[in-house]
């Protein structure tokens, strides 16, 4: 009987050991007492306006319970935020602004200490700590902009020059913004501090506003209005029928190249997604090719007039607002965004002025088409080509030969497409072919920007 009496207790006290032990195991083990401290997002270092509020985030799986900020202006501590939540947050976001009074204004660094505890049991009950110390330099003062010289006027679909002044000891980007939500990039110009953007107006736009801006690492911004003249224009409105001899024969030969006509029987609807879906889809690779500003220093910079055709005559313009009708039904409608141009069946296309071929190959409704970039954001295009003498990457000279015309694409007969952007918006080639135009709106205004500099660095 006692040596039963003796193994049963034996294996009671086991029991209850194991159990102790689970015990503690699974706690150890249960998001009650998780061990990963809070994480803290801010920056080592940052640049600091005084102004704006330093914002933070503070993270943890078991949810934030209290948080603690102190900023120190080299003199001085002054606890900003001592916070315990009411119920824990996975997420909070700090607000840290200058303290009231008291603060250094003279100092140029500071510094900021954060603590944040989570609402884990690890730890006594206490949860566990984060800290994080940030080096800020401060800095309250705005960069320096002023406007040199720019284009007298931009007209709706147009293109102006705009050569500009920006610096700050922490300057972190300059560009031109527009009222219609494009930034313009500028490329360093003649000599340090100096800047010129090519700008557009889009042909679907109705208002038109631009204005330098110039923003440091400790987001101080400055802006200066460009003062130009905005002229609207009135482009053609133009109501197209549509025959059934076209949507039988060029349209249902397009559409048997794109995926997303593949199942679509009818010659309306197929001429409709050309239109609209494969005609953003084709604008959309023009666009990504044409944006690209470099960031090198350019002395000068300057084109002759575009004349990419010999002995061409007008045969579609501009910004046309095209309409289309199928018995009497507006079905689709689309911009024009180039100058179309005809002369003889295959005839030579020329490059006007040196650049680099960004894009030579099939663009759906634009056919074989050639895309190069002149600098300063300028590119030209040449649509429907039927034979291509370049290829991406190629460097042309003034005058080369970089393709033939033809009928690729959305086009009934042999002619170019010719077409204009700047920084990846289509403006007006007339324009760019214009040896008035260039001399008064390009060429004019480097030479007054670079007289102005060179006055002011004497």
């Amino acid at each position: 009987m006692r040596r039963k009496k003796s193994n049963l207790g034996v294996t009671l006290l086991l029991l209850i050991v194991l159990a102790v032990v689970g015990g503690v195991v699974y706690l150890a083990n249960s998001p009650m007492f998780e061990r990963n401290k809070p994480v803290i997002e801010a920056p080592s270092a940052m640049f600091w306006n005084l102004r704006n509020p330093i914002v933070v985030t503070l993270k943890d799986d078991t949810g934030i319970k209290s948080y603690k900020v102190v900023l120190n202006d080299g003199k001085s501590s002054f606890e900003v935020a001592n916070v315990i939540l009411e119920s824990p947050q996975k997420e909070v976001k700090v607000e840290i602004r200058l303290p009231r009074a008291g603060w250094n204004r003279r100092t140029a660094n500071a510094t900021m200490q954060i603590e944040a505890r989570d609402a884990s049991d690890w730890n006594m009950f206490k949860g566990n700590r984060a800290t994080k110390v940030t080096q800020i330099s401060i800095d309250a003062i705005r960069p320096r902009v002023n406007v040199l010289a720019n284009s007298y006027k931009i007209t709706q679909g147009g293109s102006a020059l705009v050569v500009f002044g920006a610096s700050d000891a922490n300057l972190k980007e300059v560009g031109i913004h527009t009222s219609f939500g494009k930034v313009f990039k500028a490329e360093p110009f003649y000599k340090e501090g100096y800047y010129a953007a090519l700008i557009a107006w889009p042909v679907t736009v109705k208002k038109f506003r631009a204005w330098v801006e110039a923003k440091d690492l400790a987001d101080n911004v400055t802006k200066a209005h460009v003062p130009l003249y905005v002229e609207r224009y009135r482009y053609r409105r133009s109501n197209i029928t549509l025959k059934d001899r076209f949507l039988e024969g060029k349209v249902a030969d397009l559409a048997s190249q794109f995926d997303e006509t593949a199942n679509v029987a009818d010659p309306v609807e197929r001429f409709k997604i050309i239109n609209e879906d494969i005609r953003k889809k084709n604008e959309d690779l023009i666009h990504k090719h044409s944006t690209n500003v470099s960031d090198r220093l350019i002395r000068r910079w300057g084109v002759k007039p575009f004349y990419p055709l010999k002995n061409a005559k007008k045969v579609a313009s501009f910004g046309d607002h095209r309409f289309y009708y199928y018995k009497g039904k507006l079905v689709s409608e689309s911009y024009h965004l180039g100058l179309d141009l005809a002369s003889v069946k295959m005839a030579d296309v020329r490059a006007s002025n040196p650049g680099r071929v960004v894009f030579a190959g099939y663009n759906g409704i634009y056919g074989n088409m050639p895309l190069i970039d002149h600098g300063l954001g300028l590119y030209t295009l040449y649509g429907h080509c039927s034979t291509l003498y370049v290829t991406e990457g190629d460097d042309v000279r003034r005058n080369e030969t970089i393709a033939k015309t033809g009928k690729t694409g959305m086009a009934l007969g042999d002619h170019l497409h010719f077409g204009v952007l700047v920084q990846g918006i289509e403006v007006r080639p007339v324009e760019w072919m214009d040896a008035h135009w260039i001399r008064d709106n390009i060429s004019n205004v480097f030479n007054v920007a670079r007289k102005m500099i060179d006055r002011r660095d004497r």
